[in-house]
């Protein structure tokens, strides 16, 4: 049996109300879904409270998984999760300032480490406007193909790999300077 027949297997037990089933699809996606929500919003308390967002969606809406990429559906869910964030509680604009500003009056403070070139890329994610940066986590850091993101987006894919290229370069060019 491989990974794609013990998956289906797993979301069949979830829409039967298993809780195992739950278990396990939490242990198997809830480190990439913290990390891309981590990276999104640069707050381990926010991250924490939409990941948990995130699984009581999971449980809520498992039925309207009707095939096709788990992965690229379920981000899509927290996808979603993150924009209901935004609208919500903050405004994009304000909420990038604040939390860039946090982010490098940090790393003023702290002594140049090894970890200097990952706070300053964290530094120049959050300058990026949101839609770049979450295609982005979801490429790099979620590791979705870019057909996934295509579909998820529903986009053609050619569009996602031009905003793929022109944000990467964006970045490539505000690391450097």
């Amino acid at each position: 049996m491989d990974l794609n027949d013990d998956l289906a297997q797993i979301i069949n037990g979830c829409k039967n109300g298993e809780s195992q089933s739950f278990a396990k699809v939490i242990d198997m996606y809830s480190s990439r879904c913290y990390g891309y929500f981590y990276r999104l919003t640069g707050n381990t308390d926010v991250s924490d409270e939409l990941l948990s967002e995130l699984f009581v969606k999971l449980v809520e809406k498992i039925n309207t998984y009707k095939g096709g990429s788990f992965e690229s559906w379920l981000f899509r869910v927290a996808s979603n999760i993150f924009h209901d964030y935004l609208r919500g509680k903050h405004r994009q604009k304000k909420a990038i300032d604040i939390r860039t500003v946090e982010a490098e009056s940090q790393i003023i403070e702290n002594k140049k480490s090894d970890s200097e070139q990952i706070d300053k890329l964290q530094i120049q994610l959050l300058r990026l406007d949101e839609d770049t940066r979450e295609l982005m986590m979801l490429r790099f850091y979620s590791e979705l193909s870019f057909k996934e993101i295509a579909e998820m987006r529903s986009e053609p894919i050619g569009t996602t790999l031009a905003k793929l290229h022109r944000g990467l370069k964006k970045l490539k060019e505000s690391m450097e300077s």
